[in-house]
């Protein structure tokens, strides 16, 4: 089947590509020949434009580039000299410091000036020098004075490595220190050879001296600034021996190069576009980096060196500057090039679209051509891949249900025969669901068609409570459904498409509610208050009546609903359902004058329900309340916007009530159409579901102290012919049945079973309870005792073990459930189905009795389903698994009275294997109205031959049904096929 599909979309694919690819090559010689002709001219013109482009780019990029090398040139040179100018005033504060020593420490008599002073004043204008991280004084002491200078400042003078100085001629031993430098006091300045060479060229010329740039404890590349302190004042003139002499000491500062040009660079504009670095040059050959990095820039851009005079002529310094980046092409330098190159061009465009303009119409024509046949082609493969996945997937869900109905023929334990049930129905429901997929296209389209066809809508609510029970009672929640007994039993509709919705309802109900009840309910419109629209108090901005999370609670709300748990839509209470009951009661039957009936069905949950933020995409497709919904309880978010478009479809409406952390109300209005058992049709047959007739006559007695939960089971016990009596404890149900305390048994038989809910029973009552009933009895109120069932959400076999019942019914109710558990428990042998699907059965047995049926089909296991099923209705039935076996068998004269023919097989598929067939039956009729008598025979000429083929398919893509009809076949049946629909393909032939 497989290859049989997958080699049809081939050869779908295959047929237009040649001729596709033909046509395109006709088209593009005659194409190429105008393109061969203008092609030269057009790239002349264009070359043309282009170096009239880049000359115009060429010169204002030059224009451009000068002008910025002289504004580099400018602010160069203005931080250059701005530098210069705060250096100077730095080195102006440390002269003055220096006269500051040599005034109070040696024109004094004692000395004015000690190491606090000092260090204080330093520290208290320390704003004046926020370049220097710190300055010290070191005193001059020749080598005979040594050792009265140490006994007198009470250390000795140490080198930089903090250890003895050795003898020398002369020291300089830091004296005074501001508190940031305090650890370099006692040592000798003259210890390192760079600093001994700065002091003595310090000392000789009078000015300030500078050291190579070094890292500070701040981490900043500085330098350390020498200044000399004489006794004395000196005449601008005097000699190098009088300085030496002069000399009392040094005052020396650590200058901080790098802050001192990032103060600068922050106060000048322009300082995101330059990259200014500073060089210590006194050795050309090896540049001290002072400011700046030494990694060069990614991109060369011109540069500019402006010279540095710190003061120091011994030391050379000088500022490069350039830009961070490459300076940007001006646009004036893109944009009148471009102009011009535009002009040029839609000169050029003008001239070629006059010319070639017929060409290019003529090639837009082909290639408008081509894809309309590629898009003929990809329609074509987009069916054909459809039947296949179609085919594909039910082709095995046929084996599952066809053997799944051929299991329920054979005799099953109750049990086991509801199993088998709930699995059809699930199959079943799987089955649906692929249509849905398939159908999907039709939806967006607006092509839907919905089917008219009779259906027990009670029945598929039963099938729907079977699809969740299994997932209700694993949450332990109560799920229930109850039809208004004014709902006609049979109506006229789509089934299908009516349990799409209710099922998609419930689903989301099961998935978001994890305590409490999901309560069904199904009225007529004329009396039901369960409308559409709920009523609420309106407020601006909100939805649903509420405008935030605090005024979305209900005031005045009834917990006596089917749980217990509160209900988002206040009118679901026991009030409003009993005056609900009281119009079944007291009004008369349904009567219109329309045969149109409108139904109100309402899913009511106590779950999560739906933040406010979130209800007005509700029923927008693939759309959740958030991101995190998917991945907490899963699905696509799909399921109510289909709802939605069916419910409008079916000429009703759907609207919610829902409050975050109480539940959801989903609500919903049908038109159908009202159908009575005698307007039923042997060509529109009805697949009723009869339930048993053999608890008709019985009653029972229910103790459930909740009303709403108890009118369900009574609904249900109703269905199968049970009348029954409520009361809301055990106690009163006792009462009941010995008539004490004013209870009577007059309105009804005496029960045959005393149903308890479960949460009336507790572990006490096992033995009291049975004792008081054999009381009972003695006394002459019942001669049988009832037999005790127990109704609850957990498995019966575990309750039944742990509590003195006859029989435990596990919720959620359900007639067929019901009934299973009740002939079990009451002992009652179930009788033959009813008459009425004995008739419909002997429908199809009557057309199928004796008849000779060949089923061709390369699955064994479809060939197993389809001999099974009609074997079952009396046909006499022949397999085989190819479309060449079958035209073995098929020879005239016939032998058989129908063939059922797969569609997709390997080697011949059904419509060639069909073709074949009419081709030989033409040309016998042809030789039989010639009346040729050598080639056939008497018997062969009696009558023209047509042999009735059906098509069994998987898919229901509407080409697959065309292609049926035009290879010859009679009609088609999909898998897996049902009575109601064999018997509407057998009927035409019988």
């Amino acid at each position: 089947m497989g290859v049989g599909g997958e080699a049809a979309a081939a050869d779908a694919a295959a047929v237009s590509a040649p001729a596709a690819e033909e046509a395109g090559k006709d088209g593009a010689e005659g194409w190429l020949v105008p393109v061969r002709l203008n092609k030269y001219v057009v790239l002349i013109w264009v070359l043309c434009a282009a170096c009239v482009w880049a000359l115009m780019h060429h010169y204002f990029h030059n224009a451009a580039i000068s002008k910025a090398e002289e504004g580099l040139v400018s602010m160069c040179e203005e931080r250059a000299r701005m530098l210069q100018d705060q250096f100077a005033v730095s080195v102006n504060h440390v002269h003055a410091l220096a006269i500051l020593v040599a005034t109070f420490h040696y024109e004094k008599q004692p000395p004015a000036l000690d190491q606090d002073t000092f260090a204080e004043y330093t520290a208290r204008t320390s704003f004046e020098r926020p370049l220097l991280s710190g300055v010290a004084y070191a005193q001059r002491v020749v080598h005979a004075d040594r050792e009265s200078f140490e006994r007198q400042q009470g250390w000795i003078i140490k080198t930089m490595k903090h250890e003895p100085s050795p003898v020398q001629d002369e020291y300089a031993p830091v004296i005074y220190s501001q508190e940031t430098i305090s650890y370099i006091e006692g040592l000798d300045m003259m210890s390192g050879e760079e600093d001994r060479e700065n002091i003595l060229r310090s000392r000789a010329s009078g000015k300030a001296v500078l050291t190579r740039p070094f890292r500070l404890m701040s981490n900043h590349l500085g330098v350390v600034l020498t200044f000399p302190v004489y006794v004395h004042d000196l005449r601008p003139d005097a000699k190098v021996e009088d300085r030496v002499a002069a000399t009392a000491g040094y005052l020396g500062g650590a200058f901080d190069v790098e802050s001192l040009v990032e103060n600068l660079l922050k106060q000048l504009a322009g300082n995101q576009e330059l990259v200014v670095n500073v060089y210590d040059v006194t050795n050309n050959s090896n540049p001290l980096v002072m400011y700046g990095s030494e990694v060069p820039l990614g991109n060369p851009s011109p540069s500019h060196t402006s010279m540095l005079d710190f003061g120091d002529p011994y030391r050379k310094h000088h500022m490069i500057c350039r830009y961070r980046n490459k300076p940007h092409v001006p646009w004036s330098a893109i944009s009148t090039p471009c102009g011009v190159f535009v002009i040029f061009m839609l000169v050029g465009y003008i001239l070629f679209a006059a010319w070639s303009h017929y060409d290019k119409v003529k090639e837009d024509c082909r290639k408008m051509e081509e894809l309309k046949k590629q898009a003929e082609a990809a329609d074509v493969a987009k069916s054909q891949f459809l039947a296949t996945v179609s085919h594909e997937i039910r082709t095995p869900m046929n084996g599952v249900l066809g053997m799944l109905d051929m299991l329920l023929d054979t005799d099953l334990k109750s049990t086991q025969r509801d199993y088998a049930q709930t699995a059809q129905v699930c199959g079943k429901a799987l089955i649906s669901l692929i249509n849905e997929v398939l159908d999907r296209a039709k939806i967006e389209a607006g092509k839907l068609d919905l089917e008219s066809v009779p259906f027990d809508l009670r029945s598929i609510l039963d099938d729907v409570i079977s699809l969740f029970s299994s997932k209700s009672r694993d949450k332990g929640i109560e799920l229930a459904v109850y039809v208004s007994e004014r709902v006609p039993e049979i109506l006229l509709g789509d089934p299908g498409r009516f349990r799409q919705i209710i099922t998609n309802l419930v689903g989301n109900s099961v998935k978001f509610t994890e305590r409490g009840h999901i309560f069904v309910q199904v009225h007529l419109a004329d009396h039901s208050n369960l409308a559409t629209e709920a009523k609420v108090e309106p407020v601006a901005n909100g939805m649903n009546g509420h405008k935030d999370e605090t005024t979305a609670v209900a005031t005045g709300v009834s917990r006596n609903t089917l749980s217990g748990f509160e209900a988002a839509d206040s009118r679901n209470n026991w009030e409003n359902f009993k005056l609900l009951l009281s119009y079944e009661k007291n009004e008369m039957p349904y009567e219109s004058v329309s045969d149109k009936v409108t139904l109100v069905v309402s899913v009511e949950d106590t779950g999560i329900g739906i933040p406010l933020d979130a209800q007005g995409k509700v029923f927008t497709p693939f759309m959740q309340a958030d991101s995190s919904t998917s991945r907490t309880y899963g699905g696509t978010g799909i399921g109510l916007s289909i709802s939605k478009c069916l419910v409008e479809i079916m000429g009703g409406q759907i609207n919610f009530v829902s409050r975050p952390h109480v539940g959801s109300t989903f609500t919903f209005t049908a038109v159908l159409q009202k159908c009575d058992r005698s307007t039923i049709s042997d060509s529109k047959p009805v697949m009723l579901h009869p339930l048993p007739s053999n608890f008709k006559g019985l009653s029972a007695l229910l103790v459930d102290r909740r009303p709403v939960r108890s009118t369900v089971t009574k609904y249900h016990l109703q269905r199968l012919g049970i009348t029954s009596e409520v009361v809301t404890t055990i106690e009163s149900a006792l009462g009941v049945l010995s008539g004490r305390n004013g209870h009577s048994l007059a309105s009804m038989k005496l029960p045959c079973m005393l149903l308890i809910e479960s949460d009336s029973w507790s572990s006490r009552m096992d033995v009291s309870l049975r004792s008081r009933l054999l009381e009972v009895k003695q006394n002459g109120h019942t001669p049988v005792l009832p037999k005790i069932i127990l109704l609850a959400a957990a498995e019966s076999d575990k309750l039944k073990a742990n509590y003195a019942v006859d029989s435990v019914i596990t919720k959620p109710l359900k007639a067929s459930t019901l009934a299973a558990c009740l002939f079990q428990a009451l002992g009652i042998t179930q009788t033959q189905p009813s008459q009425e699907k004995r008739d419909s059965s002997g429908s199809l047995r009557g057309l199928l009795l004796g008849k000779n049926i060949l089923v061709v089909d390369d699955n064994k296991v479809n060939l197993r389903v389809a001999a099974g099923t009609l074997k079952k209705f009396g046909a006499k039935v022949e397999c085989v698994d190819s479309g060449k076996d079958a035209l073995a068998l098929l020879q005239i004269p016939y032998k058989f009275d129908l063939c059922l023919m797969d569609i997709q097989m390997p080697e011949m598929d059904g419509f060639e294997a069909t073709r074949h067939i009419r081709a030989m039956e033409a040309k016998v009729n042809e030789q039989a109205d010639a009346g040729d008598n050598s080639e056939v025979d008497g018997a062969t000429r009696a009558a023209k031959w047509h042999l009735p083929v059906l098509a069994m398919t998987a898919d229901v893509i509407q080409a697959t049904h065309e292609e049926c009809t035009k290879c010859g076949m009679d009609g088609y049946v999909t898998k897996p096929f049902e009575e109601k629909q064999l018997f509407q393909a057998v009927q035409k032939f019988s």
